[in-house]
């Protein structure tokens, strides 16, 4: 398991029968390295310009070609899971990126017109079929099990959409979000 700071643990909070209670409040984590740009442009799709910028060079030096995609703003109804994929998102710079980099968590906070946007990832389906996939329904399956519940099991052929939002916390929303409604979370 991740070592959660306690200022971010929630899912004792949030945990049901049914899986995490959602709200208007949402989460996105990232490495400290994209703090600034986020404070001062907002959540951006596909944001990680210096990651996606490393991705392509190596690709070339290796002689394929890179395709961008336009990803949306990944949420989660949780900071303690937005804290994991924070992590995730360090390890994968550091990879290809030099410095000392941290797990962030940033609180987001819609208008209820933009709440509305916010849609279950069930395009993680892809996601849970690798590795990573496996590693962090492992993750998953600690917290479940450290609040009392029993792990989550969900088909992936046949799960009801919400499954992933409500098991797993997989959100997304498909468009830019403003700096207005982004606050990086301290403790």
């Amino acid at each position: 398991m991740t070592n959660t700071p306690a200022f971010l643990k929630d899912a004792n909070d949030l945990l049901t029968e049914k899986g995490f209670t959602t709200g208007n409040t949402w989460y996105h984590g990232t490495s400290s390295a994209l703090v600034d740009s986020i404070k001062e442009q907002g959540l951006k799709r596909s944001g990680d310009k210096a990651l996606k910028a490393a991705a392509k060079k190596t690709m070339a030096t290796i002689g394929n070609s890179y395709t961008e995609t336009t990803e949306p703003v990944f949420l989660t109804q949780s900071k303690e899971l937005a804290h994991y994929w924070a992590q995730q998102t360090v390890r994968n710079r550091s990879v290809r990126i030099e410095g000392e980099e941290e797990a962030v968590v940033f609180e987001v906070k819609l208008p209820e017109g933009l709440n509305t946007q916010v849609k279950p990832d069930v395009g993680a389906a892809s996601l849970l079929l690798v590795q990573e996939g496996e590693i962090f329904m492992a993750h998953l399956a600690e917290i479940y099990q450290a609040n009392g519940f029993t792990a989550p099991e969900i088909d992936l052929r046949n799960a009801d959409r919400m499954e992933y939002l409500d098991k797993l916390g997989m959100a997304y929303f498909d468009a830019d979000i403003e700096a207005s409604h982004v606050e990086l979370l301290t403790n």
